[in-house]
């Protein structure tokens, strides 16, 4: 995808890291983005990562230096076609790179699934839009239809894999996006499998004043919400940092899965949660991607077992400090089923783990008048739940 006019020249990205310290012009997929930051100086920057037919492998990273954060690439969606016109390549720990300046280089977006529009949604103002530039752009396009981005699945790890303090890189789908509080927002993400138990630190007698929280966020989803929510697999919250917000949340589409750089997780009452920062990046997904397809497949695979609503640390069957009652008839479901059900009153039978019940002394379960009343905080890999056993419900319950 070589061409040559008046002072424009189009290499292709296995050519221009052999330039170095020259200046090329070159176009790519955007595979990689990150929010951008603040210079040690007065410039903002940003740090893409972009490929084409003749460099697949692992992209090339190119390094944007702007007067204010306006005047950076605002790029739309990952997978958007860059268009980059004199820009130095260099070489750092012998990889090869390309540096924006912005005295002299300039850009274009375009919309990677724009079909017959040809027009850059965003250019620099040194950029001048050229005829020619709409036959790369279409080669660009008809190449990207049938791309796959070969990279090793072993470094995407799955929900139920996840440590307390771990930076991650995974793979999920977006099922809802909120503002939980003023300037706060947050993502809640699945990937079909269940995130661990997590240890709880709290002494059993806290509950009475500070009781164990039911969910990350602020005030609890409205049901039309948790609706929304696959039954199965854990739905992992993931805070978006404060002052990255508008660089990220228009790339996180509900409905869409999304492969997260970078994603801290922690676990705070017992709730896991990730968060984004300014070193998480966002990773192209293109149509039918391996690792995706692999993803539903092994939940559709999931969903097929005769047990499918039992979390994963049942098997390959429940610990011994486990124990299930198996007088009442049905399959076992999980507790977002249970939040979920058409009917106010209905009998469940689920695998749980009990994370704090208040009273808090089995001596105490029961009244003065003979009346047991006792809540219980339960919790499965889809949700938390508090559970009232009370009266005769309490004789025939084991503690």
């Amino acid at each position: 995808m070589d061409y040559n006019g008046e002072d424009y020249r189009f290499l292709k990205i296995k050519d221009a890291i052999l330039s170095i310290n020259q200046k090329v012009s070159f176009v790519g997929v955007i595979l990689e983005v990150g929010s951008p930051k603040q210079s040690k100086g007065t410039d903002s920057f940003c740090t893409i990562k972009v490929t084409d037919e003749s460099h697949t492998k692992d992209g090339i990273s190119v390094n944007i230096f702007a007067e204010s954060m306006e005047k950076l690439p605002y790029i739309v969606s990952v997978g958007d076609i860059i268009l980059l016109s004199h820009v130095v390549m260099k070489a750092h720990n012998k990889q090869a790179y390309a540096l924006f300046n912005k005295k002299f280089s300039s850009f274009a977006l375009y919309d990677g699934k724009g079909g017959e529009d040809f027009l850059p949604y965003q250019v620099s103002s040194r950029f001048f839009v050229r005829d020619q530039d709409k036959r790369i752009i279409a080669a660009v396009r008809k190449w990207l239809l049938n791309f796959q981005f070969k990279e090793d699945s072993k470094k995407f790890l799955l929900l139920r894999e996840i440590k307390d303090g771990q930076r991650i890189n995974m793979a999920c789908k977006v099922f809802h996006i909120c503002e939980v509080a003023k300037g706060e927002w947050m993502a809640f993400v699945w990937d079909g499998t269940d995130a661990p138990p997590a240890q709880i630190s709290k002494k059993l007698e806290d509950e009475m004043d500070h009781e164990l929280p039911l969910q990350v966020e602020p005030l609890p989803l409205s049901r039309d919400i948790l609706c929304s929510f696959p039954a199965v697999g854990s739905i992992l919250r993931v805070i978006i940092d404060k002052g990255i917000e508008k660089h990220i949340l228009h790339l996180l589409k509900i409905g869409k899965w999304v492969k997260l750089q970078n994603v801290l997780c922690q676990v705070d009452a017992g709730l896991w949660f990730g968060v984004l920062t300014h070193f998480t990046r966002l990773r192209y997904v293109p149509t039918n991607d391996n690792l995706i397809v692999e993803r539903q497949r092994s939940y559709d695979e999931r969903l097929s077992w005769e047990h499918s609503r039992m979390p994963y640390w049942c098997f390959p069957w429940t610990s011994e400090v486990t124990d299930i009652d198996y007088s009442e008839d049905g399959p076992f479901v999980t507790l977002k089923d249970v939040l979920t059900h058409s009917q106010v009153t209905a009998k469940f039978k689920c695998v749980v783990r009990v994370v704090a019940a208040l009273p808090w002394r089995s001596e105490d379960f029961c009244s003065p008048l003979g009346n047991y009343r006792i809540r219980l905080t339960l919790e499965d890999p889809t949700a938390r739940i508090h559970a009232f056993v009370y009266a005769e419900d309490g004789v025939s319950s084991c503690f």
